[in-house]
This record gives structure tokens, C-alpha cells and sequence, in this order.
């Protein structure tokens, strides 16, 4: 398996550096600074960008690095407009990443082509999942955003979610005080997301498990979810209006 470097980037992006026997690969440069003073720091040879989905934050640097790596491949979504797009991927593909087997899983929703990668036990999963959180829907729908979550809940429970942006606590203050002020695995996971803040240390990555039992938007089957959604949107039935619900609190948190 690779080694992965947290990389931070403008106010709380986090760009992933990936690094194995001399060779590298960044997921989602927002900036490209960060990722080539990484890359010259390190010695490191660039073979590969991964890209989840269009948003400036998450490819704005990726001509930058192209600029001293010419040589490196990026990957992308094909329906979105990707910087220098060498390979354009659509969900359910594998490829092989500084000699570790990469599955690509379409995570449509935050936008219409979202992507998550997941290495052996590392998910990058972009604006999909968040610490305690999911991202906003300005492509999809509710229901695109159950069935990536979904998706995702179907790894291993171990997997480590290296997410793109340090949201977790604002995201588990919201979910203990407005969703599930009862639960203590939330809780505590809100005083350690703390403790780390104050430290100056990032809260990524988490775990699947860790989210499936703290983060709301994966439990929107949980009764106590499910009431307080129905609190403020006595007509929500499904999963994704639930989720709906969800998020519009979120908003007004």
C-alpha cells in the first residue's frame, strides 16, 4: 500500500499526496503549490493526478503540476470538464496506482459525475462524504445521494475516508445538537474532532465505521434521525427525503 500525506490547501481543503517506492500520485489539487513543494521536498516522480469531480477547489492547481509533470496521467470523470483529462473514467473501472489496484465507484450527486477511488483500505471520496457530513446537492438529487452513500456504506468497515475538507466538527455539532443529541458515540467523536482542531491536527481521515454510527446522513433509517428530519419535514417518508431534511437543517445550522 502507499503512504498518504495530508497536504492542506486555501481555508480547509485537504489535498491527498500518495507515495510509494519513489513514485506519487495527488488526489484533487486544489492549488498546485502544496502538491509541488510535497512532490521537490519528497523527491518524488509524479505519475498520476486523480480527480473526483469539476470544482475549481478540487482541479484549480492541476495545470500547475502539469506544468513541471507533463508526463502525468489524470484521471477524471468524463462527463465533467477536467483539466488535461488523459483517461475519463464513469464509475466501476480498476487500475493499477504506483502498483496498488484502484476501484473506481460513481458517487454521482454533489455533482453529475463525482467520483470516490478506494485503495486497499483508503477511500478518497471528495465532496461526497464528509466527517459527519455529506455534500451539498448542486448537480444531483436526494435519491443520487442516498445511493452514493450507499455505495460507500458497502465497504469494509475499516476503511479510512480521506474526504476533502476538514468539516467534521461544524458537521458533528450540527448532528448532536439538532439530530441525535443522545448519542454518545457523537459525543465523544465531537470532543476528540475538538481536541484535534485545538491541536492544530487534521480530523481526517475517519472510518466507515465511525461514520455509520456518528454522521446523520448515513443514518437516515435510525429512528431518532428520522424524527427529528420529520421535526422539520413532517411529510418525509423516504430515505432521500429524509436525507432532504437533513440537509436543508444543515443550511439553517
Amino acid at each position: 500500500m502507499f503512504e498518504i500525506t495530508t497536504l492542506t490547501a486555501f481555508r480547509d481543503n485537504y489535498i491527498w499526496g500518495l507515495s510509494r517506492r519513489g513514485q506519487a500520485a495527488i488526489v484533487d489539487p486544489g492549488d498546485a503549490g502544496p502538491a509541488l513543494a510535497w512532490l521537490a521536498r519528497e523527491g518524488l516522480a509524479l505519475e498520476a493526478i486523480l480527480i473526483t469531480h469539476h470544482h475549481q477547489d478540487h482541479q484549480g492547481g492541476v495545470a500547475g503540476v502539469l506544468a513541471r509533470y507533463p508526463n502525468a496521467h489524470v484521471y477524471g470523470p468524463g462527463c465533467e470538464s477536467i483539466t488535461g483529462r488523459t483517461r475519463s473514467l464513469r464509475g466501476g473501472e480498476r487500475f493499477a496506482l504506483l502498483g496498488v489496484d484502484v476501484d473506481v465507484l460513481n458517487v454521482a450527486a454533489h455533482t453529475r459525475g463525482h467520483l470516490a477511488y478506494h485503495a486497499g483500505d483508503a477511500l478518497f471520496c471528495g465532496d461526497t462524504l464528509f466527517g459527519g457530513g455529506c455534500g451539498r446537492l448542486f448537480e444531483g438529487t436526494p435519491e443520487d445521494m442516498v445511493a452514493a452513500l450507499a455505495k460507500l456504506a458497502a465497504l469494509p468497515d475499516a476503511t479510512r475516508v480521506f474526504c476533502a475538507h476538514e468539516y467534521t466538527c461544524f458537521c458533528l455539532e450540527f448532528a448532536l445538537q439538532d439530530v441525535e443529541p443522545e448519542n454518545l458515540a457523537l459525543r465523544e467523536r465531537l470532543e476528540k474532532s475538538r481536541a484535534l482542531r485545538k491541536a492544530g491536527l487534521p480530523t481526517v481521515p475517519s472510518t466507515l465505521a465511525l461514520e455509520k454510527a456518528t454522521n446523520p446522513f448515513m443514518r437516515v433509517t435510525e429512528p431518532q434521525v428520522v424524527a427529528s428530519a420529520r421535526a422539520h419535514a413532517p411529510d418525509a417518508v423516504s430515505a432521500a427525503a429524509i436525507l432532504a431534511a437533513l440537509l436543508a437543517m444543515l443550511d439553517a445550522h
